[in-house]
């Protein structure tokens, strides 16, 4: 027995409580409703739970949207109002699920990852939970981001068809605007990925290694994040499920030819990202024969030198040792041996 319904059973929740909703820290829970058809339009922010039960049989499409997840007691409420099963309410709080499509005929629940840029323009995720109906639509987010912002306004100002079409084309555009909040991410990170590229070519360091294994973990969570979410609109639009008209598989499927676009950017960024490891790493290694090369020339041309100043540093007398010019002579040997390597080294090119 899930964790979820474990707490029904044994704290229930009767029917008709009334659960108000509250500012409690990380607990806090903000539900807006907006219900509309082709002609009228309203919103409101509920402050108890029992406020949605009348939504739940209108002809109207209605919108539930539930920013934080982490008040059990108020996911189960609303699970009892729409007759959601206890397993996809303890799928909704536990957020590190994957992507995935669940159809129970009467609903559809589906698992989406929101990305979004932190204060460092790091990459995070938290999960989204759509769950939808013939006349309703409930979406679970972590946190307060209005990242459906852009589809309020269009019901507000009824643009489009959002207004003309039933819930299934409701779930089909906040599906869309996260795969299309993929496209910012995938920008963003294309161009700290041409930052890292001139660094590489001019001056490779060590903290450029640091921002490419950052980069490439990144790719690694897109990934994790794109790739079910294929299947899932996949098999929404091949889905024969009576939830979803035949006027929204079109739209689901220009969705999944973006997020294949996605998953494509995603391999080619892998892709360079190891590259630029690779040319990192000959940098490296090239810098470092450079140096070696430098050095062993030095030592190249020291040696000969070195065995002229140990011969005549030898404690025994020399028969030159009188000889007034024989220490400029000395000095003129060195001179000239060291020389003549440097020309040598030159025409071979090695210097």
């Amino acid at each position: 027995m899930t964790p979820v319904a474990k707490r029904s059973k044994k704290a229930g929740v009767p029917p008709g409580t009334l659960i108000p909703i509250g500012d409690t820290g990380r607990d806090k829970v903000k539900i807006t409703v907006i219900d509309y058809d082709e002609s009228q339009y309203a919103e409101k922010v509920i402050q108890a739970i029992d406020e949605c039960i009348p939504y739940r049989d209108k002809p109207t499409v209605t919108w539930i949207n539930v920013d934080g997840v982490h008040r059990v007691d108020i996911i189960e409420k609303i699970g009892e109002c729409f007759g959601v099963h206890g397993l996809l309410l303890e799928d909704i709080v536990t957020t590190d699920q994957r992507p995935k499509m669940e159809d129970l005929g009467d609903y559809m629940y589906i698992v989406l990852r929101m990305l979004y840029l932190d204060e460092k323009q790091e990459v995070n995720s938290e999960q989204v939970s759509v769950v939808f109906g013939p006349n309703y639509v409930i979406s679970f987010q972590e946190t307060e981001r209005d990242l459906f912002r852009a589809v309020r306004e269009r019901i507000r100002d009824n643009k489009g068809r959002i207004r003309k079409l039933g819930a299934d084309y409701l779930a089909y555009s906040l599906i869309d605007v996260i795969v299309d909040n993929y496209f910012l991410i995938m920008e963003t990170l294309g161009e700290k990925i041409e930052a890292i590229e001139m660094d590489l070519i001019s001056n490779p360091v060590p903290r450029t290694l640091r921002v490419l294994h950052n980069l490439k973990r990144t790719m690694v969570t897109l990934r994790r994040s794109v790739w079910p979410l294929r299947e899932v609109v996949s098999a929404m639009s091949r889905s024969e499920s009576a939830l979803i008209k035949d006027t929204t598989e079109m739209y689901l499927k220009d969705v999944y030819d973006h997020t294949v676009q996605v998953i494509d950017t995603i391999e080619s960024y892998r892709d360079i990202l190891s590259g630029m490891m690779d040319i990192y790493l000959s940098s490296v290694s090239n810098r470092l024969n450079e140096v070696m090369k430098v050095l062993t020339i030095i030592a190249t041309i020291f040696i000969p030198l070195t065995f002229l100043v140990g011969v005549y540093g030898m404690n025994l007398k020399m028969p030159e040792a009188g000889w007034p010019y024989s220490y400029a002579v000395v000095w003129g040997i060195i001179v000239a041996v060291a020389v003549v390597m440097i020309i040598l080294f030159k025409r071979k090119r090695w210097i």
